[in-house]
This record gives structure tokens, C-alpha cells and sequence, in this order.
């Protein structure tokens, strides 16, 4: 259990695959802090899945959805959030994730991401082609704005508690410099 208090949400951004769910859920443990994945929230909040979504009604209803659950969970106490792959990738959900988020953006290379997506068949993007040359095309559209968030990790292919210990040096170095996002709690 961390000693950091934060006052402010953990945004998790990345690619599919990156391990920003699995990732994001220790994080939270070891912050005490709930987690919410913004997918799932989306989910609820529409009635469907991802995928239902983007056939029934199209990515641009689902962007507009996203930015609004994404919106209403920030507005909420500090917890840490799983972000879809193109959330941060809006420009308008991007700015309030900057205000009122600590963006992490948890970077991986095309191997490892291809490795984790393969797992299951469940994401609309990668059903449109080659899952390789899809990866590498979001991978020169996105990284260029992913590089905006607060810090990066650099997900290897080792455990997610590795990537959890990256993420708490880097969230009580930013906290030390940045005293309106956190502190480090007081211990009676």
C-alpha cells in the first residue's frame, strides 16, 4: 500500500494491448484508490458493447459517448482510469485529462501489442485488416499525441506489478513537484 495521497485521477493512456487494464487495476490497489475502466463505463452507459457500437452506430457516436462518460468520471473523486486507445486521441478529452487528470501513458512495442491483442478478437479497429499494419498505423498516428501525457512507461514484456513500481517512482517524484495534484500521506 503507497503512502501517496492523490487529489487528482491516474489516466491511464496507450494503445490496445498496452496494459492499461491490467495494469490500471494494481495500480489502483496498491494506491487504494477504486478503478474504473472508461470502456466498461461506456458500455453500461450505452446499452452495448464496444463493438455493438461501432457497427450499430459508428465510431464518431462512440467518440462523442466516450468523451462524455470520460467527463463525468473525472468530475468524480480521484480513482484510477483505464482509457480506450483513441480517448486521448480527442483533443477536447485530452485538454480535460491534462487539467484534471495525471496522464500515464504506458508504451509498448508492435511485438508485445500484437502479442497481447492476439489473446482475444474482441477490438472493432483491429478487425479491418492486418493487425500488424494496423498496430503500425496507430502507432505513427497516436504516439506523436500519446507523448503529451504527464510521463511515459515503457511496457516490457515483464509482470504488471513492474510497470505498477515504474508508475508509483514516477507519480512520487511528479507529486513532490507538483503539490496540488498530491501528497504523500501522514502516518500517525
Amino acid at each position: 500500500m503507497s503512502n501517496l495521497e492523490l487529489r487528482r485521477t491516474v489516466a491511464l493512456v496507450g494503445l490496445m494491448g498496452a496494459g492499461k487494464t491490467s495494469v490500471g487495476r494494481r495500480l489502483a490497489q496498491e494506491l487504494n484508490l477504486p478503478f474504473v475502466d472508461a470502456d466498461t463505463e461506456i458500455e453500461a452507459a450505452a446499452g452495448q458493447s464496444i463493438e455493438e457500437i461501432f457497427v450499430c452506430r459508428g465510431e464518431a457516436f462512440f467518440r462523442d459517448g466516450e468523451r462524455r462518460v470520460i467527463a463525468r468520471l473525472l468530475d468524480g473523486a480521484p480513482h484510477v482510469l483505464a482509457t480506450g486507445g483513441g480517448a486521448f486521441m480527442d483533443a477536447s478529452t485530452r485538454a480535460l485529462l491534462k487539467e484534471r487528470a495525471i496522464t500515464v501513458w504506458i508504451k509498448a512495442d508492435i511485438d508485445i501489442l500484437l502479442a497481447r491483442v492476439a489473446r482475444r478478437n474482441h477490438r472493432p479497429l483491429l478487425k479491418q485488416g492486418d493487425k500488424r499494419a494496423i498496430l503500425e498505423k496507430l502507432m505513427a498516428e497516436r504516439h506523436p499525441v500519446y507523448a503529451d501525457a504527464t510521463f511515459t512507461i515503457n511496457s516490457g514484456d515483464g509482470p504488471p506489478e513492474e510497470m505498477v513500481a515504474a508508475i508509483m517512482a514516477r507519480l512520487e517524484d511528479y507529486i513532490a513537484g507538483h503539490p496540488e495534484a498530491g501528497a504523500a500521506a501522514v502516518t500517525p
